[in-house]
């Protein structure tokens, strides 16, 4: 599959030809959603432009769970179409990109007065295989003590009865998300990162087009475009209140917690769904040299722009983990790192933030602006489907220009070349720590590429190559430097240690270590002055600080 370029080395050029033409859609928000949607209308031979206020997936799309998961709990709802749905796509998104979309046991304890009981469990798991078309080795396995505590050695023995065992997939959120906006450019799509929309333009009171600033420049530049769809998640009425439309049903926000842990602190063997005392469910996730639990669920009100986890966030989640895990004693000083991010559900009178649905609704206000909100990271290629079907149906009614049908299911990601199964992606693995251990690199630096790029782990390497470091790790990292600028619109070292290789959350103690070689690098690369440098470091400690933290002394 061919790389192209998508780089802010050539922005102003960029925001050139975007001012220049006269799209047919332009997407708010670089999100996993928005980035759906410009694959899907792209596809469909649409003339799309996307624009992001933020780093692509800066929000709730790199701050989930990090699951392609079918909603078990939402059977306990009775919301089947939700996990039909979902559990439905997860197999879809695995073909798709099986480099990115991890098969990932779940061990879910029946303990005594626990959530699930063993004959419901056993009814309802089965169900969802049904529901989620599940096959072969995936299908659910209803396990006795004794199988439970072999796989699992740190569930409780005195209150198990025995487990259920079914399959999800694992995934980094944030590369999901640059990889469909990347392969929408394939397509045609444009696609800007800060760039922040701040007026809508009108023809006859209908919506046609957007003013917007560069956020790196502060100049303001304008796009011309037949539809306008706002998919800003947790921004998205904040939009609608610009476009005054915010009528009707309105945003309910919710804050979701994850901890991050080393691996040897909570040694887990595979992924667990757990009870918590107050009734809610918590997973604990390994991968590679961490182990993370989350989440939380509750009402948030602050700035959407600085969501953090505190201490009260923490402390609930060491409770919960140490009451399942009899043997681990976590503390406050335990956690190497962190994220909380926020869920934009659709409001609902009466009901908890825990009984809300996950279902996205499609809003459309009097001057034709459709904005898109709700609905779960799994289920991001449908809802595209849904709200571009939206559009197609338009353009039929006012063009008479018929679109095609989404075909996204057939569509794989970059990096996914030749990979038609997770066997593949193994193989790959494999061949590519056979290509580096002569310089020292281990098996979990070979999965961490290929697990982050795919088959573009090979322009990472030929970087690799070219380059003249002593420190092979530092070498390492500016070749996947230099493919994120070149290729994924890397912008700064945030772009690029957080949302580009997820080092913030699972590897934190690198970016202390490679901090000043890439700081130096992105100077020499964009050719901004000293001045801009220390402030990148000053942002990049006080994330390192906000992350990782949890002192009780901290401000």
């Amino acid at each position: 599959m061919k790389n192209i370029k998508f780089t802010n080395l050539e922005r102003q050029k960029t925001i050139d030809t975007i001012e220049g033409e006269d799209f047919d859609l332009v997407v708010i928000g670089g999100g996993i959603t928005g980035g759906g949607i410009a694959l899907d209308a792209a596809s469909r031979g649409l003339k799309v432009a996307l624009l992001e206020k933020g780093d692509f997936a800066s929000g709730t799309s790199s701050k989930s769970t990090k699951l392609i998961h079918g909603g078990l709990r939402y059977l306990k709802q009775f919301d089947f179409w939700l996990v039909k749905e979902v559990g439905s796509e997860r197999a879809i998104v695995h073909k798709l990109a099986p480099h990115l979309v991890l098969p990932e046991k779940m061990l879910l304890p029946l303990i005594e007065n626990g959530s699930y009981g063993k004959w419901l469990t056993s009814i309802g798991l089965k169900v969802y295989d049904i529901l989620a078309q599940v096959s072969g080795d995936d299908k659910r396995k209803m396990l006795k003590k004794k199988e439970a505590m072999k796989l699992e050695p740190l569930l409780p023995k005195k209150i198990l009865n025995g487990a259920g065992y079914y399959a999800e997939y694992r995934t980094d959120d944030a590369r999901l998300t640059v990889e469909t906006i990347k392969t929408s450019l394939l397509f045609g799509a444009k696609a800007l990162n800060y760039a922040k929309v701040n007026e809508f333009l009108y023809v006859n009171e209908k919506v046609a087009g957007v003013k917007a600033t560069d956020e790196i420049t502060g100049k303001e530049f304008t796009i011309k475009s037949k539809y306008v769809i706002s998919a800003a998640g947790p921004w998205v009425d904040e939009l609608r209140s610009l476009n005054n439309s915010k009528k009707g049903k309105q945003l309910h926000l919710t804050k979701g917690v994850h901890l991050v842990f080393p691996y040897e602190k909570l040694p887990v063997k595979q992924s667990v769904y757990f009870d918590i005392p107050d009734g809610r469910m918590m997973f604990a996730i390994p991968r590679g040299k961490i182990t993370y639990v989350g989440t939380t669920d509750t009402n948030y009100n602050d700035s959407k722009d600085n969501v953090t986890t505190n201490i009260a966030d923490a402390i609930y989640l060491i409770s919960a983990v140490n009451n399942m895990f009899p043997s681990i004693d976590l503390e406050l000083g335990d956690i190497v790192s962190s994220w909380a991010g926020l869920r934009p559900l659709i409001h609902e009178e009466g009901k908890s933030t825990s009984e809300l649905s996950r279902k996205d609704e499609i809003f459309v206000s009097d001057t034709g602006l459709i904005s898109i909100a709700g609905g779960k990271l799994t289920g991001y290629r449908k809802m595209a489907e849904r709200v571009v079907d939206r559009i197609a149906k338009r353009m039929e009614e006012e063009y008479e220009t018929e679109l095609k049908d989404c075909f996204t299911e057939k569509i794989f990601l970059c990096g996914n070349e030749d990979f038609r199964k997770f066997k593949h992606v193994k193989k790959y693995i494999t061949e590519i720590y056979n290509r580096i251990k002569d310089d020292g690199f281990t098996e979990h630096d070979a999965w961490f590429l290929v697990t982050n790029y795919g088959k573009q782990t090979e322009v990472i390497l030929d970087n690799y190559l070219k380059l003249v470091e002593k420190d092979k790790y530092v070498r390492l990292a500016k070749a996947e430097l230099t493919f994120g600028i070149d290729y994924e619109m890397v912008q700064n070292p945030m772009d690029f240690f957080i949302r580009r290789t997820g080092r913030l959350y699972f590897d934190i103690d690198s970016i202390r270590r490679l901090m000043n070689p890439i700081l130096k690098e992105c100077q020499n690369r964009f050719g901004v002055p000293d001045k801009t440098v220390e402030d990148w470091k000053k942002t990049l400690e006080a994330d390192l600080k906000e992350h990782s933290d949890f002192s009780l002394t901290r401000d």
